[in-house]
């Protein structure tokens, strides 16, 4: 009997990033020369200091053995203190913090643990695919909150309709945001922290991001009052440290949000590999080495090139303060999965349509800053032969 897949999964739209990748490789297959400004994946490796903690942490057989469901203690210590450090906030390391397999495991387990069949998720529009498929995944419905560049690509609450605000269970919100690169103002998070408790909503911040920047350090949720009693907020080792396929982050804020996590993950995976925890540890006490300054410093060297190359070009990007992706408004009358096609057929450049992060994304291509400068220069020179305009 032929297989067929569960309603759930064909619910889901296509991964974006697996079809970007699929065409990737097949041009990359055809012996073209492909720039990959696509999927925001680290080109340079984990810093070595880290690597040498691994490899302490893997030659100690006790690490071997199942890790802890909560984490270990030594990592929750020093998430706790970091974020102390960093964000002028205490954290309880025995109940407000949770190791996870990375933040997108994180969201989507929690989503499964806070939502009921038939509850209300509100998500950004655009926004990080896995907020969607979570909710598909619980049975919930989705109400998209659009993004648009008159209001800062913050949502605008006032908007939401009052008969979906009576289902809504949690309300999701990416600062610094992904794809749109958008940084969240203390009055925005003040207003949100607010509307949450009159309407009885979680709020979820995806903050995989905060590290990333550029000028302005970028603000945890949690630092604005109140905000511990309706909001957890997931980090991530992955952008900050170049730690992408380690698969380390954690969850923090409210206990019990906290615990309603650590339950469904207890059911559904065994946690970090405790050597990868003992790394992150060391990863955090080293936040301050200059090797960790010295990766901000190349992308925002990056940055200032992908800008002023793309604007050299007739594009309109959006200048990030924080994120290693550049959003750039399409050509006047051009669709983002046009404007995605033309560079990788024209150009032999990847980069990502907008409208995959959702409708509100149509007319916007986000470029990663994963290539070196002298990478870039050569995808200006590649976009400049379009002759495009805005």
């Amino acid at each position: 009997m032929p297989f067929e897949k569960a309603d759930r999964l064909k619910a889901l739209p296509p991964y974006l990033f697996a079809e970007i990748d699929r065409r990737k490789k097949a041009a990359i297959a055809a012996g073209r020369p492909i720039l990959n400004l696509g999927i925001g994946d680290p080109d340079r490796p984990t810093p070595q200091f880290i690597i040498d903690a691994l490899a302490a942490a893997a030659a100690d057989p006790a690490t071997h053995q199942y890790a802890l469901d909560e984490g270990d203690p030594g990592l929750r210590e020093a998430i706790a203190a970091w974020f102390r450090g960093r964000f002028g906030v205490r954290l309880d390391p025995a109940t407000e913090v949770l190791p996870t397999l990375g933040s997108k495991e994180a969201i989507v387990h929690f989503i499964l643990a806070a939502v009921n069949p038939g509850d209300v998720v509100l998500s950004p529009d655009p926004g990080y695919p896995p907020y969607r498929g979570g909710t598909l995944f619980a049975g919930g419905e989705i109400h998209l909150m659009p993004l648009v560049a008159e209001n800062g690509f913050l949502p605008d609450l006032g908007a939401i309709p009052a008969d979906v605000l009576k289902r809504a269970r949690v309300i999701f919100i990416n600062y610094p945001n992904n794809p749109t690169s958008a940084c969240a103002t203390r009055e925005f998070f003040t207003e949100l922290v607010a509307f949450a408790a009159k309407h009885d909503l979680i709020i979820a911040q995806d903050a995989a991001y905060t590290e990333l920047y550029y000028e302005a350090r970028p603000l945890s949720i949690l630092e604005v009052p109140g905000a511990r009693d309706v909001a957890i907020e997931f980090h991530s080792f992955s952008k900050t440290f170049n730690m992408t396929g380690w698969r380390l982050g954690w969850a923090c804020g409210d206990a019990s949000l906290v615990a309603a996590l650590q339950q469904m993950k207890s059911n559904l995976d065994s946690g970090v590999f405790t050597a990868i925890q003992r790394a992150g540890v060391a990863a955090l006490r080293g936040y301050d080495r200059p090797e960790i300054a010295a990766l901000r410093a190349v992308y925002r060297e990056r940055r200032d090139a992908l800008v002023a190359g793309l604007r050299s070009v007739g594009l309109e990007p959006n200048v990030p303060n924080a994120t290693f992706y550049v959003w750039t408004r399409c050509p006047r009358d051009v669709t983002s999965l046009d404007m995605a096609s033309m560079l990788l057929e024209r150009c032999d450049i990847v980069a990502t349509p907008g409208v995959g992060f959702g409708p509100s994304g149509d007319g916007y291509i986000r470029f990663a800053l994963t290539v070196e400068t002298d990478r870039i220069a050569e995808a200006i020179e590649r976009i400049g032969k379009l002759n495009l305009t805005t």
